[in-house]
């Protein structure tokens, strides 16, 4: 995950924002297994690994938007707290309704109600933690980390703009309008 996230940021320090504010679903997890009276068994770690899916990618809906906010010029602070802000109801929303979710299995009767439990008590406590508490520290370990990388390239006088883009824009129509202006002007002027 760190270095796709590192491939995805271009960044070595930024992706730690991300994985960094993992630990927290976790301690949830375990810290609801312990309360239930439930063992860490494979249960518990099938959810444990839902559970960490599903926070890494509201800590990277965050971080992504505060990066982007960052490249508009916001300031590292800004664009921390504006990431937050934006994505804050999106998280609780799509967090809240797995919670809700997960409720029968923390409640599960009859035959297979161990691992119901198991499953749904991993996933629900870490859950429960891992947002309430990671959409107050996903936006400190950004402006952390993104301080720590500001200004700072993997590659020594790297140009900001992909060459895609560089490609893309000397054949976007305002350009060729330009040169065919070019052209003509440097034409007029031979022919008189």
């Amino acid at each position: 995950m760190y270095l796709v996230l590192a491939a995805q940021y271009e960044s070595f320090l930024i992706p730690l924002a991300v994985v960094l504010s993992l630990p927290i679903g976790v301690f949830g997890s375990f810290l609801l297994l312990k309360t239930m009276g439930l063992a860490n068994d494979i249960y518990a770690q099938i959810g444990l690994i839902m559970l960490v899916g599903l926070l890494g990618k509201n800590a990277v809906l965050i971080v992504e938007f505060a990066i982007q906010k960052h490249q508009q010029g916001f300031t590292v602070m800004n664009a921390a707290i504006e990431g937050a802000k934006v994505r804050f109801r999106p998280i609780l929303m799509t967090s809240f309704a797995f919670i809700a979710g997960l409720i029968p299995l923390v409640f599960a009767t009859g035959a297979g109600a161990i691992s119901s439990r198991t499953i749904g008590g991993s996933a629900l406590g870490g859950m429960l933690f891992g947002t309430i508490f990671g959409v107050l520290i996903v936006p400190g370990l950004y402006f952390i980390f993104g301080t720590m990388a500001e200004g700072k390239h993997l590659i020594k006088d790297e140009d900001e703009n992909p060459l895609s883009e560089d490609f893309v824009q000397s054949y976007s129509d305002k350009s060729l309008i330009k040169k065919m202006k070019k052209f003509l002007k440097k034409n007029n002027k031979q022919n008189d």
